[in-house]
C-alpha cells in the first residue's frame, strides 16, 4: 500500500512527464524549424524532417496524455528511451555535452514512474493503486 507522500511523488512525476512530452509535442507538430538539423545532421533529408516532425509531435502528445490519466509501463519504457535519445542528439549533432545533461530529467522522470510501478516486467500492466508493491 502506497502512502500519501508517495502518491504526491508519482502525480509530480506524471505532472512532469505530461508536461515535457506534451510541450515537446506540440512543438514537433508545429516542425519547430531548429530541429530540423538534428535530422539532416545525422543523414535524413530536410523533407523527411518535416514529414516526421508532425508523427513525432503526434506521438510525444499521446505519450504525454497516456502518462497522464492512463500510464502503462510499456509507454513509460519507451518515453525513457525516447527522452534519452532526443537529448542525446545534441552532442551527437555537435552540441554541447551540457545540452543533453540539462534534459537528463527528460528521460529520468518517466523512469522513476518505470521503477516505481514495477519495472520492464509485464510491460502493459496499466497502472492501478494495487500495481504497487507492498512494503
Amino acid at each position: 500500500m502506497k502512502d500519501k507522500k508517495e502518491n504526491y511523488v508519482e502525480w509530480i512525476l506524471r505532472i512532469g512527464v505530461f508536461g515535457v512530452f506534451l510541450g515537446h509535442g506540440v512543438l514537433a507538430w508545429g516542425i519547430k524549424q531548429s530541429w530540423i538539423p538534428y535530422f539532416t545532421k545525422i543523414g535524413f533529408a530536410t523533407s523527411t524532417a518535416t514529414t516526421l516532425l508532425p508523427l513525432i509531435g503526434l506521438m510525444d502528445i499521446a505519450v504525454a496524455l497516456s502518462v497522464l490519466l492512463y500510464p502503462m509501463r510499456i509507454v513509460l519504457m519507451w518515453a525513457t528511451f525516447w527522452g534519452f535519445v532526443t537529448a542525446l542528439i545534441r552532442p551527437i549533432t555537435g552540441e554541447p555535452i551540457w545540452d543533453f545533461v540539462e534534459r537528463a530529467a527528460n528521460w529520468a522522470a518517466p523512469l522513476a514512474l518505470l521503477v516505481m510501478y514495477g519495472g520492464v516486467r509485464n510491460l502493459f500492466h496499466v497502472k492501478t493503486k494495487s500495481s504497487y508493491r507492498k512494503k
